[in-house]
């Protein structure tokens, strides 16, 4: 427990004090830093009586951003494969 470090980070008007590792510290507080900043710009865009539903659309935001970027990748991926089939079956042509 020696190698842990004790953090508190403030979401939403909230304190969660954290065990972590030191080399999460970086990422945590730049999570913490991206959530306010999307709590506030949802308080101020629309009429919200609870945090608690600024925090669901935050947590809707951010996986449809994760699900997102998985879509691109895979579709970014199958295209890859496919080029490199084709180059291969132009290399195979031109050596036989």
């Amino acid at each position: 427990m020696a190698d842990k470090l004790k953090i508190k980070l403030s979401i939403a008007d909230r304190v969660y004090p954290l065990t972590i590792n030191p080399a999460q510290e970086e990422g945590l507080r730049k999570a913490t830093k991206d959530i306010e900043a999307m709590v506030k710009q949802f308080e101020q865009s629309y009429a919200v009586r609870d945090k608690q539903d600024v925090l669901a659309m935050c947590a809707l935001q951010f996986a449809s951003q994760v699900t997102q970027k998985t879509i691109d990748e895979d579709s970014v991926s199958e295209k890859t494969a496919a080029r490199l089939q084709r180059l291969s079956e132009l290399l195979e042509q031109s050596l036989t």
